[in-house]
């Protein structure tokens, strides 16, 4: 627990109700949606605007108090688990869309805003924000911004970063900064606004965002393609790409996925199949009636047993709906579910799955594979229970293999759920030492006392503090 002065400080700041001890409060935001990481906070803080957040950040760097900025808690890698204690920074006063710019085609939003509600904001003026998690009905945009998250969408649109043109930083000083702004050009001194995005909450604390938009498309199709042949699926993404279409997403689920989804949504999704695409395109009608064409008669040629276009809209949205469900059907199954995003170029998506299957057989385990195969992320999904440690121990091994798999062809260890305290130990496998150690100095320049979400990304510069249980 803070001690009184302290926490008389932070309630004269935000309000006797907008500050939080119970037991019962610091349990609600000890862990986030990542298995196997819990520590307990000693207070939970909701500032009300960026004044406030200001002055809780310069009491906290004053007295090496460790703040970890939080939205709704959906993130995978154990981004926002407080595991040193200290304050968890909530910002679910930050939930207002504060100006949609139609002339320069951006949006001005606080970071507590839930991504599914701007992009409705958005698409009422006609209007395309394309970043869309499969968490969209509940993550938040800050959120989104601090881990630089993906969406089925990223494969012809990109991510976040691609459309986050300025930001408002609260600085581990207290100083608040803007960068960027509405300009579609601007060259002035290093890019800190990318710098920010993806920085996993370790740099500084977002309280604005503007953001890109674009025109909403003509149209759409999507397409539901059945293979009794994995590695088949896995071919045809391939041969989409290199025959330059870029669908707006390209979807693989396999069969064991496709099961529990198809018994948790219930839209009438073949089960007797080995995987299954899921592909929407969108733009002119013409064009998307040509790639529909062409996307068809290259997955027959690549051993596809069905092609069916989806009938009505309504029809569409279920594939897609259910899509975004796979994570929750899947948690059904046993007690917990540990989801992967390790990411390869898409000409390598065929091996890697293969890897997979091979790697979960090898090491016994049950491994369900879905994601977005089009840009190569795909998501390895382990049912397990955490109480037998046996069976995690050989979890944790087949993630690894998985890891190092991805790295051998060229991918990387994470393409959208962030580092954050789960992946530490696999970072260098990636950037390497130099990499590290560049990074790591990036970090002591913003945030010399490592007030700022410790124990994510670099475990070596948490050495002082006491580490907690996982």
């Amino acid at each position: 627990m803070l001690e009184e002065h302290l926490k008389k400080v932070l309630q004269s700041i935000v309000g006797h109700e907008n500050y939080q001890d119970s037991k019962t409060s610091l349990l609600s935001y000890s862990y986030d949606a990542t298995p196997g990481f819990q520590s307990f906070p000693d207070a939970v803080v909701s500032p009300r605007n960026k004044q406030e957040v200001a002055e809780i950040v310069m009491l906290c760097n004053q007295h090496n108090i460790p703040i970890v900025p939080r939205g709704s808690g959906t993130n995978l890698s154990a981004g926002t688990t407080p595991l040193y204690g200290g304050i968890v920074l909530l910002m679910k006063h930050f939930n207002k869309i504060l100006e949609i710019d139609e002339e320069n085609l951006t949006v001005r939003t606080q970071p507590g805003v839930v991504t599914q509600t701007l992009i409705e904001a958005i698409e009422d003026k006609g209007f395309f924000y394309p970043p869309d998690p499969s968490s969209m009905k509940i993550s938040q945009i800050g959120g989104n911004i601090n881990e630089n998250s993906g969406g089925l969408r990223g494969l012809k649109y990109g991510v976040t970063r691609d459309y986050v043109m300025g930001l408002e930083v609260v600085l581990p000083n207290g100083e608040i900064i803007k960068t960027g702004g509405k300009l579609a050009k601007d060259v002035a001194g290093y890019d800190l606004t990318r710098l920010f995005v993806g920085s996993e909450g370790t740099l500084g604390i977002v309280t604005e965002a503007t953001l890109k938009l674009i025109p909403k498309p003509e149209t759409k199709q999507t397409m539901l393609v059945l293979y009794q042949n994995l590695d088949a699926a896995a071919r045809s993404v391939s041969a989409i790409i290199a025959n330059r279409i870029i669908p707006a997403t390209l979807e693989f689920l396999d069969q064991p996925t496709l099961r529990a989804v198809e018994d948790f949504a219930q839209i009438g999704l073949p089960t007797n199949v080995k995987a299954v695409l899921i592909i929407e395109q969108d733009g002119p009608k013409t064009v998307v009636e040509h790639d529909m064409i062409k996307i068809a008669n290259i997955c027959k040629e690549n051993e596809a047993v069905e092609v069916t276009l989806a009938k009505s809209n309504e029809e569409a949205e279920a594939l897609t709906t259910a899509r975004r469900a796979a994570l929750s059907a899947l948690a059904r199954l046993r007690p917990t579910t540990i989801l992967e995003d390790a990411t390869v170029p898409r000409s390598e998506i065929a091996k890697m799955v293969s890897a997979i299957e091979e790697i979960a057989e090898r090491n016994q385990v049950t491994i369900c594979t879905f994601g977005h195969a089009g840009d190569g992320n795909l998501h390895p999904t382990c049912l397990t229970d955490i109480r037998d440690k046996e069976e995690m121990a050989r979890v944790e091994k087949a993630f690894e293999e998985i890891f190092h798999k991805a790295i051998e062809l060229g991918g990387t260890i994470t393409g959208e759920h962030g580092v954050g305290a789960m992946k530490l130990p696999y970072l260098h496998l990636k950037v390497g030492k130099a990499g590290l150690d560049l990074m790591r100095n990036i970090k002591l320049a913003f945030d010399p006392n490592n007030i700022m979400n410790p124990g994510k990304v670099f475990a070596e510069l948490d050495k002082k503090r006491v580490v907690v249980q996982k």
